[in-house]
């Protein structure tokens, strides 16, 4: 895994192209309007990933950083426009964050493990067994607030070999975990159908977790909520919410404690209480999204496509 050249240059400088023949957002809750103004627009920033995921923003580069997983590539978009590979032959990365320190934290499906990749462009293995057992295939990754990294490790890597690897699960189990960087200890903190997403409320006192076992043949299609308790375990869980068409695959919460997610048929959005508030439309089935530095635009990931929405000020 390395680092792309300055020089890897994949789409020029240049304005985002209109997305034509997409539904405008629709809301379902007045509020929905205080967030996406009625006016707003989906548009491409990039068409030429292969399977797109693991959107975040990354300050120490100011870049929108995601994975081409299939592609085996990590691209950035700048904001003038052009897209850069930021890392090449990547071990099937998926999903990724930034964790205290400002390095990016990835998930990587071929390798069955986290890493990080420094603002310099070095790499390093962050952690990659579990009891002695290596992992299935992390998906994605949260760093809570004190600096704990979160992950969900389901099946999917093990399973699709244009994603990783055929091989059978060492552990038994499709689980979410929580990694302590200051001790190097690992904790297994829930098991579902085939843990997904997941992202943290704004006091960090809920983990919500999607469960997308459906499209292993299971039942799954819901975004739970866990309470968190003071010794950083995880109560029980509620059903959040549950999605259609689709799964919940990525999403993301917003400082209303707003939860922003996949599905079938776009970003739908719903409210703290579970309220379904509006739906913004994608051509393809979206798997992912983040907000920008501002929290005025939407980042959106969804097949070949980057795609991005201006959001109201606050």
């Amino acid at each position: 895994m390395s680092a792309g050249p300055a020089s890897n240059l994949l789409r020029q400088p240049g304005p985002p192209e209109t997305v034509p023949d997409v539904d405008p957002p629709k809301a379902f809750d007045p509020r929905f309007t205080e967030a996406v103004p009625p006016q707003a627009r989906l548009v491409s920033l990039y068409d030429q990933a292969v399977f797109s995921e693991g959107p975040v923003w990354w300050p120490a580069r100011g870049i929108l950083v995601w994975s081409d997983i299939e592609g085996r590539r990590v691209l950035g978009w700048h904001p003038d426009g052009c897209v850069r590979v930021v890392i090449d032959a990547a071990p099937f990365i998926n999903g990724n964050t930034v964790d205290q320190n400002g390095d990016l934290i990835h998930c990587e499906h071929g390798n069955r493990r986290l890493s990080r990749t420094t603002p310099d462009g070095r790499s390093s293995m962050v952690v990659e067994t579990f009891e002695g057992r290596r992992f299935n295939a992390p998906n994605d990754v949260a760093c809570a607030a004190d600096g704990a990294l979160w992950f969900t490790d389901p099946a999917y890597g093990l399973r699709l070999p244009r994603q990783g690897a055929l091989a059978e699960s060492d552990l038994g189990h499709y689980s979410v975990y929580r990694f302590d960087p200051s001790t190097g200890s690992v904790r297994r903190m829930a098991d579902l159908g085939q843990p997904n997403g997941l992202a943290f409320s704004p006091d960090g006192c809920t983990l919500y977790v999607s469960d997308t076992s459906r499209t292993e043949g299971g039942d799954g299609h819901t975004i739970l909520a866990f309470p968190v308790r003071k010794d950083a375990g995880l109560g029980e869980p509620r059903a959040f919410a549950e999605i259609e068409p689709g799964v919940p695959d990525g999403f993301r919460v917003d400082h209303r404690g707003w939860i922003w997610t996949s599905s079938g048929s776009g970003v739908q959005v719903f409210s703290a209480e579970g309220g379904r508030l509006g739906l913004i439309p994608t051509p393809q089935t979206c798997s992912n999204c983040c907000f920008g530095p501002d929290k005025r635009r939407l980042f959106i990931t969804s097949g070949q496509h980057l795609y991005a929405l201006d959001l109201a000020s606050d």
